[in-house]
């Protein structure tokens, strides 16, 4: 529970929390972001990490000079872009036989099914929309691999997805880094990017259990 909730206390305050991160480890800071955004594109068994507002609050501290937005930005998008490879590649080990188990300790079966579902309909787009939507970015590439996606398709997808993630917040924080208005209310900024980043998923919950219970009635 503490841990938790310290998580919880670093997602609401990163502004405050990636200007101590900085100024004590300086330019080991690019490190630990590229860890961070690489977790949680790569491992399948932490998709909670916070990409959107981590790459946010990391250009707005670019704009302020703390970091440097060239070294940053090719960072992340190095990060994501290889993230997904494996990923994707831990997928394809693990196989089909992963929705045939009733429970599988890293997984968490409801994303799994649910990522399975907006595969089918978007096919090798699901790789570069589901960048922008949190949890379920984390098992796209999963789902790739599972369902045995062509390499050259995927990795096709997953640059442009990739960098197109990474450019839309780093260069959205650098370029709103240094209005007071958001400097002032950053912690309000970060709910938005939240709120944002989760609706595509909450009105796709929502659309699917209402014509469900259409079609039914």
């Amino acid at each position: 529970m503490t841990l938790i909730k310290q998580f919880i206390d670093i997602f609401m305050h990163l502004d405050v929390k990636l200007s101590e991160i900085i100024i004590s480890y300086g330019n080991w800071t690019y490190a630990l972001l590229f860890t961070v955004i690489f977790c949680e594109t790569g491992l399948v068994i932490i998709p909670f990490l916070p990409g959107d507002s981590l790459i946010f609050a990391a250009g707005a501290f670019a704009r302020k000079g703390d970091l440097n937005i060239f070294v940053l930005y090719f960072g992340l998008c190095i990060a994501a872009i290889i993230g997904n490879i494996v990923n994707y590649q831990i997928g394809r080990f693990v196989g089909p036989k992963v929705f045939e188990m009733k429970k599988v300790w890293f997984l968490k079966q409801e994303y799994l099914v649910k990522t399975q579902k907006f595969y089918e309909k978007h096919g090798g787009l699901t790789i570069i929309i589901t960048r922008f939507m949190p949890i379920i970015r984390t098992f796209a590439p999963f789902i790739a691999g599972v369902s045995q996606m062509s390499y050259k398709k995927f990795l096709t997808y997953n640059i442009i997805g990739g960098i197109t993630w990474v450019s839309l917040f780093t260069f959205l924080g650098y370029a709103f880094g240094g209005i007071d208005i958001v400097k002032k209310n950053f912690s309000m900024v970060i709910y938005g990017i939240l709120v944002i980043s989760v609706l595509p998923a909450v009105v796709g919950f929502v659309k699917q259990k209402y014509f469900t219970k259409v079609t039914e009635s």
